[in-house]
């Protein structure tokens, strides 16, 4: 009996206990484990983002502000680096060219300080393994950087800008007069032209755009955003207006069009540079508002009135009506394409899955 007496207690002692226990696990959880379910939690969605926005071959440089600021600096290193060239090399050059002209010396100096940037840039995509195959869209291809590539974009830079400024003499905003053709001086500022125009694509369709699409699966972000950076690059340019900001970023995404689809970055840069010559050296029309010292036409500044397809102080490029043409060379490229894929993805040899890792264990409750 108190055998049987002493077993009974014993288990209501063990009941006891197991309660007692069970109230202990159920304690509220310490602060370590809620900051890990924290972090884990924050880990998840971390890597649902990445799943959803980014791309495999990312790189921590291609994070759109900090390539935003390697384009910037790109700029500003290549143009320092061209005031030195221009006075150690070609200085001489340059006053022979434009017979000691002073103002027209300097105007063709303006454009010569972008050979800089494309020295950097070549260096960048030499040295840098990681830029490297940069160079497939900057070297010939059967695709897009090809003859006719080229010469279609020049029919489209002076289709695009005589058009506008065919309309600014009809609706009586400008007037023109025949100025007279120098064909060694014209000559080299359809180098210099091209290469201030051309280093402007390689910042900007280049550079910036391939960085962009090696981390973001969505192009249009990379379409985007560089052609928003390429706007905001001609904010400090004499006579800048909203309407000039709007019209540059439209030709900024027709330029990336051009990439994107055609993979043709001669296209752009052809396009871009007869689009500056066309309106600054035939037609003697301020470009982004640096006014001409030498054209072929000489623009009547004194009549010269802001109009639909003019802008006083920043030329074509600050009118409404050249928005529109934009607008719609823009919407033709993008309906002609839009079921198309990307010409070329450089990138996507590196776009691969990572290893992934093993299942991290629940946290216990």
């Amino acid at each position: 009996m108190g055998g049987v007496l002493k077993t009974s207690y014993q288990s209501v002692s063990d009941t006891g206990n197991i309660q007692k226990t069970r109230k202990e696990s159920r304690a509220p959880p310490t602060t370590e484990v809620t900051g890990l379910r924290a972090w884990l939690r924050m880990k998840e969605y971390y890597q649902r983002f990445c799943e959803k926005f980014l791309r495999n071959s990312r790189r921590l440089t291609d994070f759109f502000p900090i390539a935003i600021a390697f384009s910037i600096i790109l700029v500003f290193a290549g143009s320092f680096l061209s005031l030195f060239i221009i006075k150690a090399t070609l200085s001489g050059l340059i006053a022979k060219i434009t017979g000691g002209d002073a103002a027209l010396g300097e105007f063709l100096s303006d454009y010569f300080l972008f050979i800089g940037i494309w020295i950097f840039i070549i260096l960048d995509l030499i040295l840098n393994k990681h830029n490297r195959p940069m160079f497939k869209h900057l070297l010939p291809n059967k695709k897009g950087n090809t003859l006719r590539g080229f010469i279609i974009g020049v029919l489209l830079g002076f289709g695009c800008n005589g058009f506008c400024v065919l309309l600014s003499i009809l609706l009586g905003d400008i007037k023109l007069s025949y100025n007279g053709i120098r064909p060694v001086v014209l000559i080299a500022f359809m180098v210099s032209v091209f290469i201030q125009s051309s280093a402007e694509e390689l910042v900007d369709r280049l550079f910036l755009y391939s960085k962009l699409r090696r981390r973001y699966k969505h192009a249009a972000f990379a379409i985007f955003v560089n052609a928003i950076t390429f706007a905001a690059m001609h904010i400090s340019n004499p006579g800048f207006t909203l309407i000039a900001g709007v019209q540059i970023f439209l030709v900024g995404l027709i330029f990336s069009l051009f990439v994107y689809y055609y993979d043709s970055l001669w296209a752009a840069m052809s396009f871009h540079a007869t689009w500056n010559f066309t309106q600054n050296l035939i037609f003697g029309l301020p470009n982004s508002g640096m006014v001409p010292a030498y054209s072929i036409f000489k623009l009547d500044t004194a009549s010269a009135k802001d109009g639909i397809f003019y802008n006083v102080e920043f030329g074509v490029e600050g009118s409404v009506g050249a928005c529109f043409v934009l607008l719609a060379l823009c919407i033709a490229v993008y309906l002609k394409n839009k079921n198309n894929p990307e010409k070329t993805d450089i990138w996507a040899p590196y776009d691969v899955p990572k290893t992934p890792e093993a299942p991290l264990e629940e946290v216990q409750e």
